[in-house]
């Protein structure tokens, strides 16, 4: 599988995890803290911010009443209708200039989820250089073929998709064009809890859609993030917040700056850690090798003494004979007196 490329970052199993932090509706209706947002994501050291292109108009209708209600309990938005949710938390499209120019200049990569075709015009003219779909509008093919025909790399998460769903959305999206395809495991519950991210699922999507693979990552802490990676997640999404006792629609399950950073420092510590398949020394234990076990004469002994459990040990350091010697070694004779401490080679025996 070649590596692709979104921005100036590479991405695949030999480069380290492309650490994506989304905003979603936590700029709380401020452009200025949607500004300060993407400074912090820059410092964190994520590789990307993302954005939501929609309006109210564009992903439902206004009735705040029956199937378009929110009353389910453990809903973080419990109270709300669809519509009012998503006019409280989308992002003006008239920001999202300022954004990206300001993530630009950052040198930060900018991107969106658009959620109807008309966003996807939108962004085009903005140029953006990839575009993700979200768990919720995986099953919108015709959404995935517009946004295919650009040609640009295509992030799918896969939550609330059955494997049936998930092969839809990929041939769409590749009979349109799209030869970059990015699927994010996704949990959809906000939050997520880490007994319910499945992940040993990334190695398996991997292999049945030979596309990289990466996660959507709803849980709290880094844990899931950083298992996610020994497994081959190449691609990691988290929602990003200044604070979560400012509030916002998702800062209950968002990350905060500092905690952010911890993410990125973990991510990177755990896929250099996978190095390859290697029984060999590195370069480290080869210099610690000194202080394993070895034989060593632990008594004054002389020359025709024989090797006795009483002046031979298997002790710390390690430059005498290798342990496994000494039961052979016991009863031999030395053939020079043997001060004690002395490292025990073959040339004094016999």
């Amino acid at each position: 599988m070649k590596n692709l490329t979104i921005g100036n970052k590479r991405i695949g199993l030999n480069q380290e995890p492309f650490i994506i932090a989304e905003m979603s509706g936590n700029h709380n209706k401020s452009l200025d803290r949607a500004l300060a947002i993407v400074d912090a994501v820059f410092h964190s050291g994520s590789h990307a911010l993302k954005l939501q292109t929609y309006t109210a108009d564009t992903i439902t209708i206004d009735i705040a009443e029956g199937d378009f209600y929110i009353s389910d309990s453990n809903s973080l938005w419990k109270g709300n209708s669809l519509y009012n949710l998503y006019k409280q938390a989308y992002t003006p499209w008239e920001w999202h200039k300022p954004i990206l120019d300001r993530c630009r200049e950052l040198g930060l990569i900018c991107f969106s989820t658009p959620f109807d075709e008309t966003a996807v015009d939108f962004l085009e003219e903005l140029n953006v250089p990839a575009y993700k779909i979200a768990s919720f509008e995986n099953n919108h093919l015709p959404l995935i073929r517009k946004v295919a025909y650009t040609g640009k790399p295509l992030i799918i998460s896969t939550g609330m998709a059955n494997i049936a769903e998930l092969h839809e959305a990929v041939e769409c999206a590749r009979e349109a064009g799209c030869k970059d395809i990015i699927l994010l495991k996704c949990t959809s519950a906000y939050p997520a809890m880490p007994e319910n991210s499945n992940i040993l699922t990334i190695p398996h999507i991997r292999e049945m859609f030979k596309c990289e693979v990466g996660l959507s990552d709803h849980t709290m802490g880094v844990g899931v993030a950083v298992a996610s990676v020994a497994l081959g997640a190449t691609v990691i999404e988290k929602h990003f917040t200044l604070s979560r006792t400012d509030g916002g629609v998702d800062s209950a399950f968002s990350i905060e700056p500092d905690e952010m950073k911890i993410f990125v420092q973990e991510t990177s510590r755990a896929w250099k850690s996978l190095g390859t398949i290697s029984y060999e020394l590195s370069a480290d234990e080869k210099i610690s090798i000194k202080f394993r076990r070895s034989l060593y004469v632990v008594k004054d002994i002389k020359a025709g003494d024989k090797l006795t459990h009483e002046n031979l040990r298997a002790i710390r350091p390690g430059y005498g004979m290798q342990p496994k010697h000494f039961e052979q070694l016991l009863g031999k004779t030395v053939n020079r007196d043997i001060r004690r401490g002395t490292a025990l080679k073959w040339e004094l025996i016999g």
